[in-house]
């Protein structure tokens, strides 16, 4: 195993655990004591963790952004579930934006068996994803890789997402917060999930149970700026009645859940 993996690995276990034992990890992972605390000092300087005597700790100021092949294995079930409401909502000859999160990937897992779409992302994962897909017209925004997203961000990303106005747009968040809003981890994603959200006639946030009541550093917009929001549990009534005041669809999937009309 590499070096990088066995950190991201350690990283998924400090955010699962909020504290990680050297002694433990190097029998997870088969290696020294020494090679642990390594990748613990690397952790440090990069302000995710602080060492404590015989292991370390989760910095819990700090924004965790993990890297996608660990995302993506996160609540897969909800994630399935949010992308089979989200395929219910796009028909055959829809222009649709997939941003590059974990749920997008499932939600283009999961539009398959449509016809005819246009699909455009930032993501590279999603590209993947639907590279053996015919008679569908596949455009990448392009722009700057950024490090552990899959992703392309940045002024030239945000150009490509404006020249554009799509049926629909899907898209995710870091956190989503009653007084906030719909916030990122970083400015750079922020400002590309701003301009997603000015390019869509029916725009559609994807956001697990997990973001509910979380902050994060920067603000993409407000409920105001979204028309549906998909999420894979019944939201806390205090929720259901915001979303009612901001005139935002709540999508969740429940047998008493009420879908409406997507077709």
């Amino acid at each position: 195993m590499l070096a990088l993996e066995r950190r991201n690995l350690i990283l998924q276990k400090l955010h699962e655990e909020k504290r990680v034992v050297v002694s433990e990890l190097s029998q997870i992972f088969g290696v020294s004591e020494e090679t642990i605390r390594r990748d613990l000092d690397k952790l440090e300087r990069d302000g995710i963790a602080t060492k404590s005597y015989g292991g370390a700790v989760i910095n819990e100021d700090f924004n965790i952004d993990l890297p996608f092949n660990i995302r993506k294995n996160q609540n897969i079930s909800g994630k399935h579930r949010m992308a089979e409401i989200a395929a219910s909502m796009i028909k055959a000859g829809d222009h649709i934006f997939l941003d590059a999160s974990s749920t997008a990937v499932f939600i283009a897992r999961a539009l398959k068996e449509k016809e005819r779409l246009t699909v455009l992302t930032n993501s590279v994962e999603v590209l993947l994803e639907l590279s053996d897909t015919a008679g569908w017209n596949i455009i990448s925004t392009g722009g700057t890789m950024q490090e552990g997203f899959l992703a392309f961000f940045g002024s030239r990303t945000e150009e490509i997402i404006r020249s554009y106005y799509l049926d629909k747009v899907f898209c995710s968040c870091k956190a989503l917060d009653m007084n906030h809003g719909i916030m990122e981890s970083r400015d750079i994603i922020a400002s590309a999930k701003k301009s997603m959200l000015c390019s869509g006639k029916k725009r559609i946030l994807a956001a697990d149970h997990t973001k509910f009541d979380q902050k994060a550093f920067a603000v993409c917009g407000s409920l105001r700026d979204i028309d549906t929001i998909i999420t894979d549990e019944k939201p806390p009534q205090e929720w259901l009645a915001k979303f009612d005041e901001a005139g935002v669809e709540c999508l969740y999937p429940e047998e008493d859940a009420r879908f409406g009309d997507h077709t």
